[in-house]
Parts: C-alpha cells; sequence; structure tokens
C-alpha cells in the first residue's frame, strides 16, 4: 500500500513539472524546468538560444541579469558596470525622497552626470536569484495526512528554515522556501542581496508617468516609465553596505540591448517576478472579488483619491509631498475596476461552475474519487459562507481604518510603549528606527488631508461594521462630536499629540516610562490599539483558520483537477518568484469595431499635449524635439517608438521585467496590463489579455536626446 501511494504521488508530482499541450500566452512559468516542458514550444514560436542561456547555475545565463528591485518590482542589469533599469514607477519612491522644492527631480527628472553624483538609497536592495532547488521532499518530511493544517504548517515552516540554514550556511546568501500548487510542491530561492544602490537617472514624471490616471491600465500608452539606479560592491564584488569606497558591482551577465525594433508576431519573453495569481479559485472566490471586495475597496478609494487629488491641484508642495501616496492608491483601484469587469464579461463565475459541476459528477463516477474529493464543493460553500462578513471586516479594517495616515503612523510604536511598560529594554536601533520613520512621515504629511479622508471613510466603516466591532475610543469621540464625523476629526487631530513632529522626535530621545505611558493614553493611539484587539479577537483569527482550511481544501482540489483533465495544462500560480512567460507581439481589439495595433509612437504624445488633459503635460523640450524631427539615431518611420503590446502573461511584480526579444536581446521594459485584462490573476483570455511595455529605444531616446546622458549609453552594449 505505501509503494502504491508513493508510486501515485511521483505520478503527480512528474505531471505538474511535465504537463501536457503547453500553451505560449498563458502561463508562468519555472526556469529551471524550461528545458523540460516548454523549451520545444519556445523554439517553434523563434525563440534562438537555449535553455541554458535562459536559466543555469554552472555558466552565466540571463537569470544573472534579473533582480527583484526593492519588495515588489522587478530590474535588469544593462552593463557591465552594474547599470540597472526598471520602471519610474518602481524608483518613484526613491525619486521622491530626494526631492523637495529646490531640487524637484519629480517634475524637473534627475540625470548624474558622473558617479559622484549618483545618489544613494538607504532601505534599497536589489536581488539576485543564486539558483532554485525543488526540496519538496524535504519539505513535506514528517507531514501526514492525519494532521491539522496547523500542524502541518508548523512542520512545514521548520523543515523550510532547516532547509534555509543548510544552502545559506558559510555564505552572505538569504533562501526562502516557497510552496506551489497550493502547497503540492515546494523550491527552495537563494539569494544574493544587494544594499548599495544609488539613484542614476530618471525622466521628468510628466515623461516617466506620461498618462498618469488618465491612462494608467489603458492602451494606447505613450508612457517613458523607466528610471536608471546602479549596484555597488565592494572591492571583491560582494555586497556591502553605502560606502563611498564601494565600487560599481560587475555582473555575470548583463543584458544586450537590440535597437531592431519589434513587429507584429516577433517573439517575446518577460522574465521577471509576477506576485500574486489565482488560476484555480472556485466560483465562490470569483463571487467574493466581483460583488463583494472589490466594489466595497473601490468605493473606500474613490473618496480618498478626490480629496487628494483636491488639495494636490491647488499646493505644490502637497502636490510633491503626496504625489507617490496617490499614485499608490489609485493603482489598485482601477485595477479592481478593470478585473471586475471583465471576470463579468466572460462570465467567470457561470465558468467556474460549469466546471466544479464537471468536477462532481466525475468525482461520483468512483467510490475512491468520492472519498477523496466528494466533500470538497460544499466544504468549499460552507467556508466561503462564513468567510464574507469577515471578509468585509477585513477590508474595512485595511481600505478604512488603516487608510488613515495618523493611525498608521501610531500603530508603529505599538511594540516600544508595549516594552517600556512591561519594564522590557527598548533597543538603540528600535529607536532610532522610530525616529528615522517619524522624519520620513511628517516630511511627506498634510494634515488637512488626512483629516478629511478621516471624516469621510471611517463614516463608512462605522455604518457597515456592527458595533461590537467599533473600538469604544472611536464611538465616544462621535458622540462627543454630536454625531459630527468633521467634528470628530477635528477634535482627534487637534488633541494627539502625535500631530506634534517636534514633541515626538523629542519624546523618543528621552523614552521613559512615563512617556510611553502619555503615547498608550493617546487617543489615536487608543483608536489603533482598541481597533487592533477587537479585530485580533474577533476577525483575524477566524479568517485566518479559514483560510488555512481553504488552502488545504485548494491542494486537494487541484490535484483533482489535473486528474479529471489530464491534457490541460497546469501552470504554478505567481508567488513572486522568478518566472518566465513568453508569447508575441500583437494588438487586440477591445470592443466591436475596435481594433489597437500593437505600437504607439512620439507623434502621439504631441496628438494628446492638445487634449488639455491635467495628465497630458509634455515637457516643452520634448515638444521641441518632435516638432523639428529632432530624433537623431533613434528614428524610426518619421517618429520615434514609445510603447508596445504583446501576449505575454504577466502581474503585479513583472513591474520593471525586461521584454526579450528571440535573440536574448532587451527590446522593451514591461510596465503594465491592458484594462480589459487586469482579470488575468484569475482567468487569463487570450483574445484581450496584453501586456504594455515601454519600446527599449524610447528610453535610449529620453537619455541621449532628451537629458544629454549620453555617458551611459557608452557603457550599454547596443546592437544595431
Amino acid at each position: 500500500m505505501k509503494r502504491l501511494i508513493a508510486c501515485t504521488l511521483l505520478a503527480f508530482m512528474l505531471f505538474m513539472l511535465f504537463p501536457f499541450g503547453a500553451k505560449a500566452d498563458e502561463g508562468m512559468w519555472l526556469p529551471m524546468l524550461i528545458q523540460k516542458y516548454n523549451f520545444a514550444d519556445m523554439q517553434s514560436k523563434g525563440f534562438k538560444l537555449t535553455a541554458e542561456d535562459i536559466y543555469s547555475v554552472n555558466q552565466p545565463s540571463i537569470k544573472d541579469a534579473i533582480v527583484i528591485f526593492g519588495g515588489g518590482c522587478t530590474g535588469e542589469v544593462i552593463s557591465p558596470e552594474g547599470l540597472l533599469i526598471t520602471n519610474h514607477h518602481c524608483g518613484y519612491g526613491n525619486i521622491q525622497k530626494h526631492s523637495s522644492i529646490e531640487h524637484d527631480y519629480l517634475t524637473n527628472g534627475f540625470w548624474a552626470m558622473s558617479r559622484s553624483e549618483e545618489l544613494p538609497n538607504p532601505g534599497l536592495t536589489v536581488s539576485f536569484l543564486v539558483r532554485m532547488d525543488d526540496v519538496t521532499q524535504q519539505a513535506l518530511a514528517g507531514v501526514t495526512s492525519e494532521m491539522t493544517e496547523s500542524q502541518r504548517v508548523e512542520i512545514i515552516k521548520k523543515n523550510s528554515d532547516a532547509i534555509s540554514k543548510e544552502v545559506t550556511e558559510g555564505t552572505h546568501y538569504s533562501a526562502r522556501v516557497t510552496p506551489m500548487y497550493n502547497g503540492n510542491q515546494y523550491f527552495v530561492f537563494i539569494y544574493e542581496v544587494f544594499t548599495d544602490v544609488r539613484l542614476v537617472g530618471a525622466p521628468p514624471s510628466n515623461v516617466g508617468k506620461f498618462g498618469g490616471d488618465t491612462d494608467n491600465w489603458m492602451w494606447p500608452r505613450h508612457t517613458g516609465d523607466f528610471s536608471m539606479f546602479r549596484i555597488y560592491a565592494d572591492k571583491d564584488n560582494k555586497p556591502a553596505q553605502y560606502s563611498a569606497e564601494n565600487v560599481p558591482y560587475t555582473p555575470k551577465r548583463h543584458l544586450p540591448i537590440s535597437l531592431k525594433g519589434v513587429e507584429p508576431n516577433d517573439f517575446t519573453m518577460v522574465y521577471g517576478y509576477p506576485g500574486t495569481t489565482q488560476q484555480y479559485v472556485t466560483s465562490q472566490a470569483v463571487n467574493e472579488v466581483v460583488n463583494i471586495s472589490n466594489p466595497l475597496k473601490i468605493s473606500l478609494r474613490d473618496a480618498r483619491l478626490e480629496i487628494m487629488e483636491n488639495y494636490m491641484r491647488q499646493n505644490d508642495t502637497v502636490r510633491i509631498q503626496y504625489a507617490s501616496k496617490q499614485a499608490g492608491v489609485a493603482n489598485a483601484w482601477k485595477k479592481w475596476q478593470g478585473e471586475r469587469n471583465g471576470l463579468i464579461r466572460l462570465d467567470a463565475i457561470n465558468k467556474k461552475q460549469n466546471l466544479e459541476s464537471d468536477f462532481n459528477q466525475w468525482v461520483s463516477q468512483d467510490p475512491n474519487r468520492t472519498k477523496e474529493y466528494g466533500h470538497l464543493l460544499n466544504r468549499f460553500s460552507e467556508l466561503y459562507t462564513a468567510r464574507k462578513p469577515l471578509l468585509v471586516a477585513n477590508d474595512l479594517g485595511r481600505e478604512a481604518f488603516m487608510a488613515v495616515e495618523l493611525i498608521r503612523f501610531v500603530s508603529q510604536f505599538n511594540s516600544a510603549i508595549k516594552r517600556v511598560l512591561t519594564d522590557k529594554e527598548v533597543s538603540e536601533e528600535m529607536l532610532e528606527t522610530l525616529v528615522t520613520r517619524s522624519r520620513g512621515f511628517y516630511k511627506d504629511y498634510y494634515q488637512p488631508i488626512d483629516k478629511e479622508i478621516f471624516a469621510e471613510i471611517m463614516k463608512t466603516y462605522a455604518q457597515i461594521l456592527p458595533d461590537s466591532l467599533l473600538p469604544n475610543a472611536l464611538k465616544q469621540l462621535v458622540a462627543s462630536s454630536g454625531d459630527n464625523w468633521s467634528v470628530a476629526a477635528e477634535k482627534l487631530f487637534n488633541e494627539s499629540i502625535f500631530t506634534d513632529s517636534t514633541l515626538i522626535i523629542n519624546t523618543l530621545a528621552d523614552f521613559s516610562k512615563e512617556n510611553a505611558g502619555k503615547f498608550k493614553n493617546d487617543m489615536a493611539f487608543q483608536l489603533f490599539a482598541q481597533h487592533d484587539s477587537i479585530f485580533a479577537a474577533s476577525i483575524d483569527s477566524s479568517y485566518r483558520e479559514i483560510n488555512q482550511e481553504l488552502d488545504l481544501l485548494y491542494r486537494t482540489y487541484i490535484k483533482g483537477l489535473m486528474e479529471m483533465q489530464p491534457n490541460k495544462t497546469f501552470h504554478p500560480d505567481a508567488n513572486f518568484t522568478l518566472r518566465v512567460t513568453y508569447g508575441k507581439i500583437e494588438g487586440y481589439f477591445p470592443s466591436d469595431g475596435v481594433e489597437y495595433t500593437h505600437l504607439t509612437t512620439l507623434d502621439g504624445i504631441a496628438e494628446k499635449a492638445q487634449m488639455g488633459v491635467y495628465d497630458y503635460v509634455v515637457p516643452e523640450k520634448l515638444l521641441k524635439l518632435q516638432a523639428e524631427k529632432d530624433y537623431g539615431r533613434w528614428e524610426v518611420n518619421g517618429s520615434v517608438p514609445v510603447c508596445f503590446l504583446a501576449s505575454n502573461h504577466t502581474s503585479g511584480g513583472n513591474s520593471g521585467s525586461p521584454v526579450i526579444n528571440a535573440d536574448g536581446h532587451l527590446v522593451g521594459i514591461n510596465f503594465d496590463r491592458v484594462w480589459e485584462g487586469t482579470m488575468s490573476d484569475i482567468m487569463f483570455d487570450p483574445n484581450m489579455c496584453r501586456n504594455i511595455s515601454i519600446d527599449i529605444r524610447y528610453a535610449l531616446f529620453i537619455i541621449d536626446k532628451y537629458a544629454g546622458a549620453t555617458h551611459l549609453l557608452n557603457e550599454m552594449t547596443l546592437i544595431e
């Protein structure tokens, strides 16, 4: 019996590793397995290199030019001197930190004309993947079918910690063990992390963020969404903290840049770190997205964005302070709308229900299947029904309560306050971190915005949540304000000591028990602490328990789906691990009678500039270059290519990923998806899902003709 189980498990794992009928456009593939289940298909579509060129641990490969940039983007090395390119929106926060009224790099751009002018970015890291290994057997050692999900998680965590320690012992590397197929399979990813990363160049926001919210997730696009950084290392080419003695990093491999451009049907490969997809969820999960969660989150962000933008239009200082914050709020807000619309258009709920009906019928045909899978769909239904009020509360906690900047700020003091009041030591490092965060918070904080957001969205929070989940401090605040939320906001912000930057920073210099007590009794902190306590007791644990059981069910459900559909491709969901996705250059038909072609040009920027739209303001110098056709070597058919479309399956995290042609050369930088295709995280539509990239020739044109930073071109490998 044990042998039969082992053979069945082996067959199942081999099936996952080597699925049949791989389709080019859909799928985010693990690069170490390309040779075994994708490479022939890639070759048939035009790819000219070897699988070893994509991923190798024995020789330099393209993976050695790809990095995790910061905490949620991808970047790529484009010179032998550590020069790195990513999206403007990925570098935006660091560009913003260096900006001021005197040096407004957001408005004017920034270009280091020498190495000494490159700007350090404390806290910014880039991570190279050293290698990935299948560690399923080690990760699941000791796991049995009789265990609870909590017990299973505990054992896998212990095993994963041991694996990470073993693979990094004696090195400066870090490691992360990550599940695939909802925990049916595990891989360890080993990284080399660099901490000295300096800003080299960024176009003005009217180039790098051209189109703003108007064009976000849309096509046609004309966005120069790129920024440039340089990785520095110690004299031995190893990671090191910032030092004037550090030198530019010498990469194992950098990407050559093609100047040939792209044409319809050209092969494209996107190589990067897609964030999260949920391809195998049930109809109940899709219903949550379409009819519960997304509508609520969209409405809450509607209110926040309207308030932010009203103040930003009136004051340049506020515009700079809130530029990155507003962009972050707007990005998900618009994506959720497109995702919901796409799922409705695809009739996704019904399609999932039809699949579930087929699954039930297949299960019922065999008593062994009934024993293993027969409980799944009924239990899914029970769990999603129980999760609904918890989901709503969770969304309100994140998108309303913790959306108030003041409350989010005071939450960072929680640990230090607790330690001082229980006579535990607070380290100098913890206090220094709080001081640093406080200075950053106050530098980019405009109280009138936060006050108005509090009054607007906390009113919704209190109306939807049951009274038992509302903090007493909030109920008392509103009652003492005559049930007037504007008055309540005024009272809170006038009385909280956390609105006084000097007081907070000075108090942290002498963080006594008395001072910690003052912090704890502050009205803003009381709001946070009570909310945190209520949610911990009434929401968080139940929500977590349901999600853990769902994870267990999905592991079994995916296994059953694979058995039921032996000829269907099953690729692992994205989870911010390195993936290859491949497709081709092509446009699409967003609606009846409308066709979008694959390419935009600089002429389109000039056309949009005439429309009088706030997001379509173009720098005068760029308009002058266009008007005079002063394009230099970057001219193509009387203009300059700006952006292009392809059919690669991408997600959040793929921002900044290289778009690579059949020869392994960089042709673009991925930055977005079309709005009609944002449901691809849940359901992929090959007719509508397109990724949007800046044509690398536009970036080079901006560097050369607009910025005059030709020294950067000189260190790149340009292929004519």
